[in-house]
């Protein structure tokens, strides 16, 4: 369903030049959850947003379901892949009810049934009828993250891109949402690709990961590998220990990769 070959992405020039992904390569079945693992400015989400349409390649190839992707595509392409962002707040207008929030792409894409498909989707994602007139204030974050997830789906896409959808939550609302993550990949036969730097939850919903640094892929593993503890590079080890809480002897002896 989603194929990268040597993707490459350069922003600014001269010495504003930052090389922000460098020949990232892999593939992602029909129905499988891949997550990219790795620290803040590795390049994970800067894929994530490649795959979206939202950022522009500067070199190799990205394919959803054999077509190539860009920032400009049909209306048919970006139904089929929608995102979920990391902050549940930031990503919903303030000045929209969640009917408005919900409708809106409905209205874009000239999707009918609207009233009948919006009371389904809160249905599905564990919010009631009360919470369909209310603003985005209104609602705790977790409540306004499946907001969030339930717009993802109106538009009824194949494929989930994840930017960390549980990070700006509560420990006991992450596994709430993460549950209902789980459950909506299994009943909508959904792609997931996921971006996070809790090994832990990418764990939780993927069969394989790939640990990203300073743009580049140093290693891709299967979730066994990193529950078992079985990870090669070095590099990925490291970041296994971190992930494990704070530990002084790691952090004395941490090494940057490049």
């Amino acid at each position: 369903m989603i194929e990268l070959r040597d993707l490459e992405v350069v922003f600014g020039q001269g010495r504003d030049r930052v090389q922000a992904v460098r020949g990232v390569s892999f593939t992602v079945p029909a129905g499988g959850a891949f997550g990219l693992v790795g620290e803040s400015g590795s390049g994970k989400t800067t894929v994530l947003r490649v795959v979206g349409g939202l950022i522009e390649a500067s070199g190799g190839a990205v394919l959803v379901d054999g077509r190539p992707v860009g920032t400009r595509q049909p209306r048919s392409l970006r139904r089929r892949v929608q995102m979920v962002f990391q902050d549940p707040y930031g990503s919903l207008h303030p000045r929209h009810t969640v009917d408005d929030i919900l409708r809106e792409p409905c209205r874009i894409h000239r999707l009918g049934g609207v009233e009948a498909r919006i009371p389904e989707l809160l249905r599905a994602v564990g919010l009631g009828p009360e919470h369909r007139f209310r603003y985005p204030h209104q609602l705790s974050g977790g409540q306004r993250q499946r907001v969030a997830i339930a717009r993802a789906l109106v538009l009824e896409p194949e494929v989930l891109l994840l930017d960390e959808p549980t990070s700006a939550l509560d420990v006991s609302v992450q596994a709430e949402i993460l549950n209902l993550l789980a459950r909506l990949r299994r009943e909508r036969n959904l792609t997931f690709l996921m971006v996070s730097h809790n090994l832990a939850v990418v764990a939780y919903l993927c069969e394989r990961i790939a640990i990203m640094n300073n743009g580049r892929i140093l290693e891709e593993a299967r979730v066994e590998d990193l529950a078992g503890g079985t990870l090669e590079h070095p590099y990925s080890q490291q970041l296994l220990r971190a992930n494990q809480g704070y530990d002084p002897e790691l952090a004395r002896s941490l090494v940057e990769y490049d």
